[in-house]
């Protein structure tokens, strides 16, 4: 999580509002509309007060039907209103929600590797979904009628005056402690409701992590385990959302029963008045129904102020996202890389995930155009972060990384990982077609071209023996296929790219020895020409090297051919003969170098 102060309330309140500003016109109207609707509503209650005071007492039946005819011409025409209010509200809140969505998968994308390392993929899904639909709810709905109630709280204050001031100032006399209260509310639901959605966020990480795990759950017997977790989460949440409940349950009857006492002050001091002749019986009702239409606002002032305090905590959480810095951003003068053999030079490299515990110590390796390099070592000697490095996934704390002699920091990240394809252990593929999985990452590929591909990897035998071929949609994550599928169908992926450098890490775990011995042949002659680098555990696989690259805690302890290697590097020959490490070095299956 982030370890950021938080912003200011105010703050993140005008923050949300900026989101409007491209809507301001359409924000404009509906105010207008709104504004219309409660001038409309504002003019029934003096229009009743006339015909209690008119009509009925001089038994005037034509100006009895003029009254009634312009009280109900005034209750379709703020109904009108309402209507426009409401469609232009509405399309604007779905606008605004648009837009942030965008903003926010947009920014998500172009965020770097670092960020994914420290947040979950489940509080990231609640931050776009729940804490935005309080953020779109708020901007396209709440803001209107809030501002709609302050404009009737405004417009009937004015009346009340105007109708008479001494009665105004019994019915007013009870605003300041609405106020108050209001404001205590303010500050006691912001905090509950921010949690509240923090823990909303951690029950949506840990069901998405139960849900994606399940076969490691029931492999594991834990299925009693798990649920009791995340029993523990939403009791958490539910405790929480009690609170925030018990915080309303509060607040809110007292705002609504505040101006109840206004009211009751009202009848009391205005039915004194009418009984002494002071005030006319037409006057006091009209009077009563401006208060009534004063007290539903009063009324609803605590529900828009913890629709608002929400809105707020959720914009907390929707900034802290926006906020981010994107970590590895092109330069201002950054250029595409040029054509090139795929020559790879490292400088002096370091990097550590963390700044007080360093992965990799001062690397300087050069890959050759051409070439394929097997980077092996225990595991945690930093081969997989090593090759992360080269597309720009990380930024190196120190040192730099060339290829064809020009500095990956001077090119832009989208020519740079467009030269590289990777192929990762455990391959990730889309909720889609085989076709459109291996074609992505070249638009308009051809089926012929998706088809060389999969041959190459060995993919083509077990897709042309399902139903659909090519056009058979897979699993989520591609569940329904094996892990070996999953490999070679992601290797065929990267083989379509044709990228100037190769990144294999273990890309052939999951396959067994006879496939992968048909990947092996497969790749030989896709390599050549091609920088590739390897990490594999399986000695097999790195019988494709040209070199060896040995790592030992983050530093190369030995580099060169199969047999200078050999020579050099301990953990290398205790590799060898552990993992009986065939060498084809003369395009012979049948050659063994020991």
């Amino acid at each position: 999580m982030s370890t950021k102060p938080l912003p200011s309330k105010a703050r993140v309140f005008v923050r949300l509002i900026g989101f409007l500003k491209p809507y301001r016109w359409s924000l404009f109207v509906s105010s207008l509309l709104a504004v219309a609707a409660q001038f409309a509503g504002l003019t029934i209650p003096w229009l009743t007060g006339k015909v209690i005071d008119d009509a009925i007492p001089e038994k005037d039946g034509q100006l009895l039907a003029l009254l009634v005819g312009l009280v109900m011409v005034f209750g379709v025409l703020k109904a009108l209103l309402m209507l426009g209010r409401r469609l232009i509200a509405g399309r604007q809140a779905l606008a605004v929600e648009f837009d942030i969505r965008n903003r926010l998968y947009g920014h998500l994308l172009r965020l770097s590797f670092r960020f994914f390392d420290r947040f979950q993929t489940g509080q990231l899904m609640s931050r776009a979904t729940a804490d935005l639909q309080h953020v779109r709810f708020f901007l396209g709905y709440g803001l209107i009628f809030l501002t709609q109630h302050v404009l009737t709280v405004v417009g009937v204050t004015a009346i009340l005056v105007i109708l008479d001031w001494q009665l105004a100032l019994v019915a007013l006399a009870i605003t300041p402690a609405v106020i108050a209260v209001a404001f205590l509310f303010s500050r006691t639901s912001h905090p509950i409701l921010r949690e509240v959605q923090e823990r909303v966020g951690a029950v949506t990480a840990n069901a998405e992590e139960g849900i994606v795990g399940v076969n490691v759950v029931k492999s594991f017997a834990q299925e009693s385990r798990v649920s009791g977790e995340f029993d523990q989460r939403v009791e958490s949440l539910f405790t929480e959302s009690v609170r925030a409940t018990r915080n309303r349950s509060i607040y809110n009857p007292l705002l609504s029963f505040l101006p109840l006492i206004a009211q009751a002050a009202v009848l009391l001091v205005g039915g004194r008045r009418v009984i002494s002749g002071e005030l006319t019986l037409g006057a006091f009702v009209a009077f009563n129904v401006y208060v009534l239409m004063l007290v539903l606002p009063l009324r609803m002032l605590g529900l828009w102020v913890a629709q608002a305090q929400r809105a707020t905590a959720s914009g907390e959480r929707v900034f802290e996202i926006l906020d981010e810095p994107e970590g590895v951003v092109d330069l201002p003068d950054a250029k595409p890389l040029p054509a090139g053999p795929g020559r790879i030079g490292f400088e002096r490299i370091s990097f550590g995930y963390h700044p007080d515990r360093q992965v990799l110590h001062d690397i300087d390796l050069v890959v050759e155009p051409g070439t394929t390099v097997a980077l092996v070592g225990a595991t945690g000697s930093g081969k997989t972060t090593l090759s992360a490095l080269i597309p720009r996934f990380y930024e190196p704390n120190s040192g730099r990384i060339v290829i064809d002699g020009i500095d990956t920091r001077k090119v832009t990240c989208q020519s740079l990982r467009s030269a590289i394809g990777v192929v990762s252990q455990d391959p990730f593929l889309f909720s889609a077609t085989i076709r459109e999985n291996i074609a992505f990452g070249v638009a308009g590929a051809s089926e012929q071209q998706v088809e060389a591909a999969a041959r190459a990897a060995q993919a083509h035998p077990f897709i042309a023996e399902m139903e659909y071929g090519y056009d058979t949609v897979i699993g989520e994550r591609g569940v329904t296929l094996s892990g070996g599928q999953r490999q070679r169908i992601a290797i065929a992926r990267a083989l379509l790219f044709d990228p100037r450098v190769l990144i294999l890490d273990d890309a052939t775990s999951s396959v067994d020895a006879r496939t992968e011995a048909a990947i092996r042949d497969g790749l030989r002659a896709l390599l050549k020409g091609r920088t590739t680098i390897i990490i594999a555990h399986r000695l097999s696989t790195i019988a494709l090297a040209d070199q060896i690259v040995v790592l030992e805690d983050g530093k190369v302890v030995a580099y060169g051919p199969h047999d200078t290697v050999l020579d050099e590097s301990q953990t290398y020959r205790e590799i060898v003969e552990h993992g009986h490490l065939t060498m084809h070095v003369d395009d012979s299956p049948d050659t063994e170098v020991t």
